[in-house]
């Protein structure tokens, strides 16, 4: 029985270690996102929006307001400024023209391809001290824990 209840507080130790490095991981990452987006006229939070757009597609505020955990009225407020900078666009839905879908644009794709490469680049560079083995088993258990979560 002793043994049992060692390998649990082993398990909660090993459990609040790994939860304490990935805050810390999470922590670092944003950081460097916005030291990166320091050289763009854009915001963290439009970054945010930019990149839902990107993976998503078309979406209308709300959808964006949802998926940012974000009032609609701030969303609309973020949305009016990244039309202003002709990042993105409203467009209205001819089945129903209540309907309005932001939609990204050419400028906004630019931005957000260049701030991720970038970002590619420094994690890159991190792991350079990884083997491919070390990086081909890192990838496989993010995936895991990511699909775990969802």
């Amino acid at each position: 029985m002793t043994e049992n209840l060692n390998d649990l507080t082993h398990d909660r130790d090993r459990v609040a270690f790994m939860e304490k490095e990935l805050r810390y991981i999470s922590g670092i990452i944003k950081q460097k996102g916005r030291e990166i987006l320091n050289s763009y006229t854009i915001t963290p939070p439009q970054f945010i929006a930019l990149q839902w757009l990107f993976e998503h597609g078309d979406m209308t505020i709300g959808d964006l307001s949802n998926k940012m955990y974000l009032a609609f009225s701030t969303t609309t407020d973020l949305v009016d400024r990244m039309e202003k900078n002709e990042l993105v666009v409203r467009i209205r839905e001819e089945q129903d023209r209540r309907v309005v879908r932001i939609k990204l644009l050419k400028e906004g794709e630019r931005i957000i391809e260049e701030v991720i490469h970038k970002r590619q680049d420094y994690l890159q560079n991190v792991l350079k001290e990884f083997n491919e083995d070390e990086v081909e088993q890192f990838s496989f258990l993010l995936e895991k824990l990511h699909t775990n979560m969802k």
